[in-house]
């Protein structure tokens, strides 16, 4: 499709996740340059595009431990986790010629990936697991991204401190093959601890990117107008890099 051609020669914009912490204005400008340089030495390394190390299963951790939300009381969560998420809604939205709303029997209907990957948290710990979804793309390929959208906004249910959390990619993240919808861990269910129902994986960056316990997809030209305008819930709050790769 039109959007998939156009990924390859696209150098998505950067939005600065840095804290402010230079007093001066040269000092300012080389930390908010900072995540730029990361980013485009991966793409400049190929980064970007490659794909992420996979284990082999005896390589998968004994315990994938939860972080940050693990147990959501917000809203109807506890609700949907005791049935089952069985009424569990994820909407395709935003800028698309066809907007969708996926169930999780539809999600688990597509087309699977399954992948063992390492996460690798910001604060400093890691694990090895084996997740399976279907790949963002065949849902952004469904609903026919429009050519103005330059990042994919992934809305969760779980809320902190009074703010729902949120994270965003770029298209070149969006449609990496790695980057999946993952509905089970280690072949089961997903734990709620770990994002249940539907979580993102996407492999090439730090744990913080990839959203839990997701609801929406959205499709969006740029990222000023949501949240603090930096592109997710920590790099609005704590000066996270938006583009966290590894």
């Amino acid at each position: 499709m039109k959007r998939r051609n156009l990924l390859i020669g696209m150098g998505a914009a950067f939005v600065a996740g840095c804290q402010k912490i230079g007093e001066t204005a040269p000092g300012k400008a080389l930390l908010e340059a900072a995540p730029n340089w990361h980013k485009n030495l991966h793409d400049a390394l190929g980064g970007r595009t490659a794909l992420a190390p996979e284990f082999q299963p005896e390589d998968i951790s004994p315990d994938f431990r939860g972080n940050g939300s693990t147990n959501p009381a917000n809203g109807d969560y506890q609700a949907q986790a005791a049935a089952g998420f069985a009424d569990w809604r994820i909407t395709v939205g935003g800028m698309v010629d066809n907007p969708m709303t996926l169930t999780m029997a539809n999600l688990r209907a597509l087309p699977q990936r399954t992948q063992i990957t390492r996460h690798d948290c910001v604060e400093g710990w890691s694990a090895i697991g084996q997740w399976t979804g279907p790949q963002l793309s065949t849902l952004l390929d469904a609903a026919n991204v429009q050519d103005g959208a330059r990042f994919i906004v992934f809305r969760c249910a779980d809320n902190l401190n009074g703010d729902d959390y949120y994270e965003s990619v770029d298209m070149l993240d969006a449609y990496h093959p790695q980057t999946i919808i993952a509905h089970q861990l280690n072949g089961e269910n997903l734990p709620v601890k770990n994002g249940a129902p539907a979580r993102m994986r996407i492999e090439r960056q730090l744990g913080y990117k990839h959203a839990k316990y997701v609801t929406a997809i959205e499709a969006v030209a740029s990222l000023d107008n949501i949240g603090a305008g930096k592109g997710g819930y920590w790099e609005d709050r704590a000066g996270y890099q938006w583009y966290a790769g590894v």
